[in-house]
Order: C-alpha cells, then structure tokens, then sequence
C-alpha cells in the first residue's frame, strides 16, 4: 500500500482546492492536494467544439442515475484544475442580499453564517489571484468594494456595442461582466472565440491550476498527487480523521495527516463522506444529522440564442455583458436573477442539443445569433439530494425549485431581445445532466442540528474535517459561484485554526 503524510490533506484540485492550497502555502503550512485526474494537455483539440462539446475528450466516462433510475453524464471534469479548466471564467461577487434571508413564493433562501462584509476582503484578496477584469458604476446590483478591480473590464465589440445600445434604450443597463482572463500588459490572453466551455491552449484562462495550484507547488511546502481516487474516510478515538483510503493509479493508498479537507465538488465531497459508514457513523462520517448530501441545488438556467435575420454577429469574444436589472427585483418585490452574455455558440456546438437540424442551418442560424445565460436561485429542500444507491452508484435527486421566478425572467429576457430587433429566440432549459453550479450538499451554517459546517467549513461532528468547496453553500444565489469559492477558500486558509 502507498502511504504519505502532510499537516493538510486536500482532496480536490478545483477551485477550493487549489486556492485553499495557495493559502495555506503563503503560511507555510505542509499540504498534501490530492487529485483523481491528470493535468489537461495543452493541445489542437483544446479549441475544436467537436472535440470539447460532441466527442466530449475532456469529460470522464462516467454516469450517474436519476430517481427513475436513468443513466446521464454529470458536468464534471476530473482534472488539475478541476472544472475551472473549461470554465467560462465569469468571476462575480454574490451580492449583500444573497447572504441574508429571502422568502420566496415557492421557497426560502436561508442565511448564510458570515455576511458580506466578512468575506469581502477575501473578494479583493481572490479578484487579485485570479486576474479578474471589471469597472464599477453600471451595475445597479453591484455591491461596495474596499478595492478597486485589479484590471480594467473587456470592451464591447461592435456588434455587442450596439446590441448594449439598443437595450439601454429600454432604460436597462447593461453592465461589464466580471472575467478573469489574461489580458493585462504582457498577458497571454488574445480574445479567441473559443474560451467559454473550452480549454485554454494558452494558459491565458484564470483557472485553479494557472492561478492558484501552479505558484502554490512552486514554494516547497506544496505538494500534488494525480490519479488519486479516495473513496472513504478513517476514524478513530475522539472522532478524528486519522486517514484516507483509495486508489492510486490500481494501487491501494493511505494518507495521514493533522486536518483533511474535502474539495471534490458538491456531489462527489458528499459522495466520500456518505461511502465512509462505520459503527459509528451508520448514515457516513460526520453525518448523524442525515444531513449530508441534502439541499442539493444547482442554478434554474436557460440558454437562449436570439436571432436578428438583418444582421451578421461578427464577434470573436462575446461573453462580456451581463444584465442585472431584475437582481434584486422581478417588478413585484421580490429578487430575479441574471441574464449573461456566454461565448460565441457555433453551428457545431449548437448540435449537441438541435441534433436533428443540419449543421448547415446550424451554422446560418449562429452567424445572426447571439447567445445569452438566464440564471436565477435554486433554492434548498432536504428531498434533492445526492446519494448512494443499493447498487453503490452515484443517485442525484433533484426536481426545481423557485422556477416561477425563472419562467418570469425569461420572459422578461425574450421580451427585452425582441424589442431589440431579435425577431427569433429559441431556449435550451438545463437539465438534471447541465448540472452547472452544483452546491449545498454540506451546509454551512450556525446551528449543529441543520447544518454540516460551521462558518469556517469546519464539520460540526469532526474538529480536523472540512469542506471547502460549494458543498457548503446555503444558498445558491444568483451569480456564478467560482469567485465565492476562491474567497472562503482564503478566507479558511487564513482563519482557521491548523494547528
């Protein structure tokens, strides 16, 4: 059996990982990061859509099952880097709201155990690691920040400028996303039209391995294993985790160590510490509230593709609008969500879903396109779950939740492209298989009895056991979460107690 030992064991290379990682490295602490994938290749296939999105090279050969009981291929990416690699790289903060209390028709968003103001330091601290582009004052959702990006937003191009024109004579006001992309002086960034969905050949793509993992190996006190699948969790005297077991490349493996933090992913963190059953904790490690694996939640997205048959979208980097008008506010009171320009869709792209068009249609159609991301909150239930089933697989339970507010700010969407000269908008609703944004598996919160987590990520049930990764997240919010990811990762890196 190989054996190896650090003061911190992290599982996962993700975002939480990685940054978690960085640090601990800046304190000089011994880490140990753990992966299950390899590093991704830098190669011609990085920037061909049927590669990434038809023959899906960078996703594992694996399914997981829905309650029926139907197979489908989970959003995930098993990688150094983790999901970052192919991420869209939009790096928004939640806003104050999204940690507070907020009822809903059709739920209850919960609040988290920090406010704002806790981790917004954090927020600056993580903009700064991961290059983030943006400007303040044209978001009217935006929240108050000590420091100022770190790097000035993209530009429009031209068609997007006009198209940003045209809704802004509907009194919105279209803002600058958030990116975290290359493009300072001297960057490697040059503003291909294959970024959002796709891997960087560059290395210009503000992902967990470039940013945070890479400089973090480079200090010394920083170590990666790939090919290192843990599958449970080891207790002893005085519930403690005393090691890891799993599989190294077909080998049987063990690590040791003082604290141990899983950074999986929502499912597959949960997934570790519902496998590890023992006496002691019959329903998994730190789980004798039942907890474990429930709220699980991914964002209500839709994507939309609006047409305007009198003009050509020439654009090569499109993703650099967002629309946050509805945020705080559907026109009753009560919060919307947000509406995001993605990447550029090719005709190719676009067949994954519209597999009995033609790819020539298909191509016509996306060369008048342009295509947006409406998100809005899913929010928490203890029935959507994730889970081990009888026959030892991966069981994702979920039906939608707070959709009314979704159905409402897609049309609000529709409706604000069609005044804008889009005479054709067709819709792709996410699935139980676009799981984008999974969160919430293991609950932060005050309170022992309903939540997994303290406010640092730290188990209620197990003092050197921690989660760090949107596993955590009481709510889902509206926004993406990477960069609240990165800034609790700092935030427990710094905080927290490793001795």
């Amino acid at each position: 059996m190989m054996k190896d030992s650090a003061t911190v064991v992290i599982v996962g290379s993700g975002m939480g990982g990685s940054t978690l990682a960085w640090g601990l490295a800046r304190r000089g602490i011994d880490v140990l990061v753990l992966e299950r994938g390899d590093y991704l290749p830098r190669e011609r296939e990085n920037w061909s859509p049927e590669a990434v999105f038809v023959e899906r090279r960078y996703k594992p050969n694996e399914t997981w099952v829905d309650d029926a009981g139907v197979e489908f291929s989970p959003g995930v990416h098993y990688l150094v880097g983790g999901n970052t690699k192919v991420y869209g790289a939009s790096l928004p903060r939640l806003r104050e709201r999204d940690f507070e209390r907020t009822e809903y028709p059709g739920g209850i968003s919960p609040a988290w155990p920090f406010s704002y103001a806790d981790l917004e330091s954090y927020y600056s601290q993580a903009e700064s690691l991961y290059r983030v582009h943006g400007t303040t004052g044209e978001d009217p959702t935006e929240p108050w920040r000590s420091q100022p990006y770190p790097y000035p937003a993209l530009d429009h191009e031209s068609y997007v400028q006009e198209t940003v024109r045209r809704l802004e004579e509907q009194g919105l006001h279209p803002s600058r996303t958030s990116m975290g992309v290359d493009l300072q002086p001297g960057g490697g960034c040059i503003r291909c039209s294959t970024c959002d969905g796709f891997p960087c050949r560059l290395g210009a793509k503000s992902d967990a391995e470039t940013c945070a993992l890479g400089p973090a190996l480079m200090g010394g006190s920083v170590r990666l294993l790939t090919g290192v699948r843990i599958d449970r969790i080891e207790t002893g005297v005085g519930d403690r985790v005393v090691s890891l077991l799993g599989d190294c490349r077909g080998e049987p493996c063990e690590f040791t160590g003082g604290s141990f933090v899983l950074a999986g992913g929502a499912v597959n963190s949960a997934v570790i510490l519902l496998r590890s059953t023992s006496d002691r904790w019959p329903n998994g490690v730190a789980n004798s509230t039942d907890l474990v694996g429930r709220n699980y939640m991914v964002h209500n997205n839709t994507h939309i593709a609006a047409i305007d048959p009198r003009r050509s979208n020439d654009v090569v980097f499109q993703k650099t609008v967002a629309i946050n008008d509805y945020y705080h506010d559907l026109g009753d009171g009560i919060p919307g969500g947000t509406i995001q320009l993605i990447g550029k869709v090719q005709g190719s792209m676009m067949k994954t879903h519209a597999t009995r068009a033609p790819l020539a249609v298909l191509n016509r159609m996306a060369g008048r396109s342009i295509e947006w991301l409406v998100m809005t909150e899913d929010t928490p239930t203890l029935d959507n779950r994730v889970r081990i089933n009888s026959n030892g697989r991966i069981q994702v339970s979920w039906q939608r939740r707070n959709y009314d507010r979704h159905e409402l700010l897609l049309g609000k969407a529709k409706a604000m492209l069609k005044q804008a000269g889009y005479a054709l908008v067709f819709e792709q609703r996410f699935g139980i298989d676009m799981n984008s944004h999974m969160c919430g598996t293991a609950v932060a919160g005050l309170d022992p009895a309903t939540s997994v987590l303290d406010g640092h990520c730290r188990s209620h049930e197990i003092a050197n056991l921690l989660v760090v990764d949107s596993s955590f997240f009481p709510s889902s919010g509206a926004q993406n979460p990477a960069l609240t990811i990165g800034a609790q990762a700092l935030r427990v890196a710094a905080e927290a107690d490793w001795n």
